[in-house]
């Protein structure tokens, strides 16, 4: 009796608005649990963000490159129900980064409002590094917007990227 290995596909999702150095780390950690990661990039218009959804696919595939010497990594970008998004990439397993415990509360009603809409779903939580706990997108446009030092919290071309958008 032969076996086909199945495929496990995780589904990062975020707006990246834009993506930290903090996200880079759910994102290298996720790729070790499956065969291939897709990174869902969210419109989500409600959070206006500084830059465009194409500006954050962009920005994404920037910064997954040198994952996809190990692990086949696609950037899509979604709108809508983020389980319809997974069920539609073929995911089983959705990824989500925790920093704090205010994350946890909103992030374990969201995981436990996904398995009522879909229970054969598993949504996987990574704490985030002690070193990227504090890093939050909005956070860091506000110290770019004030001029001050972001590089500590973002990829270089992350970094021009948003100094360019408050100079």
């Amino acid at each position: 009796m032969t076996s086909h290995k199945q495929h496990r596909i995780a589904l990062y999702p975020g707006t990246f608005d834009p993506m930290t150095l903090g996200h880079l780390d759910i994102l290298k950690r996720a790729s070790r649990l499956c065969d291939r990661l897709i990174v869902g990039v969210a419109i989500n218009r409600d959070k206006n963000p500084l830059f465009s959804l194409d500006e954050r696919v962009e920005m994404v595939e920037h910064v997954v490159k040198p994952l996809r010497e190990r692990i086949e990594v696609e950037v899509k970008p979604f709108d809508g129900l983020l389980i319809h998004f997974v069920e539609a990439c073929g995911a089983s397993v959705i990824v989500r980064g925790l920093r704090a415990v205010s994350d946890f509360e909103y992030e374990f009603q969201m995981a436990g409002m996904n398995d009522r809409l879909n229970p054969d779903i598993e949504t996987v939580f990574l704490m985030a590094d002690p070193q990227y706990q504090t890093i939050a997108s909005r956070l860091v446009k506000e110290i770019a917007r004030l001029g001050g030092d972001i590089d500590p919290f973002v990829t270089p071309e992350v970094a021009l990227r948003l100094k360019d958008r408050f100079t």
